[in-house]
């Protein structure tokens, strides 16, 4: 039991089971535990889990991505202009939004490595310059902050088809989850991940190639918030320049729900997904009680400072063991 408890995931599976159950058990007939209804609280979670598990790698490794909103914005502009003003190909137009993305994680996490500044820090500046250039260019370019994208049915078929109401956006989620899990639990560089946010010190004396390692989680953030933004794009078919910017917070939000620590060195790549999925399911079952929206950010404040406490327990209990 004393091991269960020390898992980083278990405190957000607990949490998931039991507000899911009180969902299920306030909306009797409405469809919340219908198979549409958890379609929608599964596409909620998706794009926002795409971007919450590179971020949870990257605070594991005791680092902050705060630029993941304008990236968002940023991709979904890049393919709305490229397509609609310039009318180039849509798959081309996706690699460059993609690129951009790590462009924009690569500048973050030089920044990071080499001026030695809080990443919080960084990260928020770059979150104000990349949103303000892409309104800026897009105004420069075409005269707008939003415009419509033109996608190749190819395209559509990758990134906004449907089966009933669920959007593909799952299925990359559970592709990104695994590829995360598979880095995180069972690599080398998931050591270093882990190594690098107990103690960098420790962990360069070691051998680990500290600087790399935050570089590289640095370009995956940005890679996938591109990824998210190139999704919604071609979803709603349109881009806009403040796509994502509610990710801003609620992505550290849900990695620490997941049990990841604000210091680093400790999480799982399961914990982020169950404390995404609570974020779809409190979303969606709270539109299912018909109670105001608003309370969506009483319950996700509520658990994310329980989360805090339940994570700082966990860690003491962990290094009573040694």
């Amino acid at each position: 039991m004393t091991h269960l408890l020390r898992r980083p995931e278990t405190g957000a599976f607990a949490a998931f089971l039991l507000t899911y159950l009180f969902f299920a058990l306030a909306t009797p007939g409405t469809g919340f535990v219908s198979v549409n209804g958890t379609a929608g609280w599964l596409n909620l979670a998706a794009e926002l889990g795409i971007v919450a598990i590179p971020v949870g790698l990257l605070m594991i490794s005791g680092e902050f991505d705060l630029s993941i909103g304008s990236t968002v914005g940023a991709a979904s502009m890049i393919l709305a202009l490229g397509t609609n003003q310039f009318g180039a190909p849509t798959w081309p137009m996706i690699g460059l939004a993609l690129l951009a993305g790590a462009v924009i994680g690569l500048a973050n996490g030089l920044a990071v490595v080499k001026t030695k500044l809080p990443s919080f820090i960084v990260t928020l500046a770059t979150n104000f310059i990349v949103i303000g250039a892409t309104m800026g260019l897009s105004r420069l370019i075409a005269n707008v902050t939003s415009s419509s994208i033109f996608a190749s049915d190819s395209a559509k078929l990758a990134f906004a088809s449907r089966l009933g109401q669920a959007n593909i956006s799952i299925l990359w989620w559970a592709l990104v989850a695994y590829i995360g899990y598979r880095i995180l639990a069972k690599s080398s560089f998931g050591n270093w991940i882990y190594a690098t946010g107990g103690n960098e010190d420790a962990a360069r004396a070691a051998g680990v190639p500290v600087e790399r390692v935050k570089i590289v989680l640095f370009v995956a953030t940005g890679v996938c918030a591109a990824l998210v933004g190139v999704l919604q794009g071609i979803q709603w078919n349109s881009g806009n320049s403040t796509y994502g910017m509610g990710y801003v917070f609620q992505a550290p939000i849900v990695v620490v729900i997941g049990g990841v620590l604000l210091t680093g060195g400790y999480g799982s790549v399961l914990g982020i997904v169950f404390g995404t999925a609570l974020f779809g399911v409190i979303s969606s079952g709270i539109f299912y009680t018909g109670w105001n929206t608003d309370w969506i950010q009483l319950f996700l404040g509520l658990l994310l400072a329980l989360a805090v406490l339940a994570n700082n327990y966990v860690r003491r209990l962990a290094l009573s063991a040694h």
